[in-house]
């Protein structure tokens, strides 16, 4: 099994990045792959709402001049995904913004690429916001079926200077019970396949509110 993580800060070796790695060092010792990508040192540009994803349904984003197609395939080849951003206004950075919303939005255009994938959200920061951005980052998970191993806490990790979230103890063990819990889930999604029926996968609804 494989579970490919996505660092969104612009520091390539931040927070974000140490928080990710204590969790993939969980899922190593269980026996899983893991890679770490980092989206925040890119250029990715946003999604245009051009709706092409859906047109052509070749689980691609027509913009090519970046990652965004290859870290698709990632996604989909993967197992289990792990999103992790730094707080920026109490969001996400705008890199990983860009991605989510256009990978998401091809994997939804091309029958739920991700459905019942293992998923999991981090956020590093340094004093408040930690909160916004973890549930920004769940809105993509619970929008495309996925399963979501939880810890003893919300998965926010505090610290200022890369490495620094070391020395938040509690997030330290936060982020290693997430990675215990996201190996036993993987696991159990595993070996349930065969035995267990999965439930039958349903036409999206779309309405809204106009009279």
């Amino acid at each position: 099994m494989k579970v490919v993580a996505f660092n969104g800060s612009p520091k390539k070796e931040g927070n974000t990045y140490h928080a990710l790695k204590l969790v993939c060092e969980q899922l190593e010792e269980k026996g899983i792959e893991t890679e770490i990508v980092n989206v925040g040192i890119k250029n990715v540009k946003a999604c245009t709402a051009c709706n092409m994803c859906f047109k052509n349904r070749d689980e691609k984003c027509v913009i090519k001049n970046d990652d965004v197609n290859i870290w698709i395939q990632k996604m989909k080849e993967a197992d289990g995904i792990i999103l992790g951003s730094p707080v920026h206004y109490s969001s996400l950075s705008a890199s990983m913004k860009s991605f989510l919303d256009r990978a998401f939005y091809v994997a939804g255009a091309n029958g739920s690429l991700f459905r019942h994938k293992v998923g999991a959200s981090v956020a590093a920061v340094r004093r408040s916001g930690g909160l916004p951005v973890f549930n920004e980052l769940n809105n993509y998970l619970t929008y495309s079926e996925m399963m979501i191993p939880t810890s003893n806490y919300w998965n926010v990790i505090h610290g200022l200077m890369p490495g620094q979230v070391h020395q938040d103890e509690e997030g330290v063990q936060i982020m290693r019970i997430l990675g215990k819990n996201m190996a036993y889930l993987l696991k159990l999604v595993e070996n349930g396949k065969e035995t267990v029926e999965a439930p039958e996968k349903e036409r999206k609804i779309l309405t809204n509110f106009v009279r």
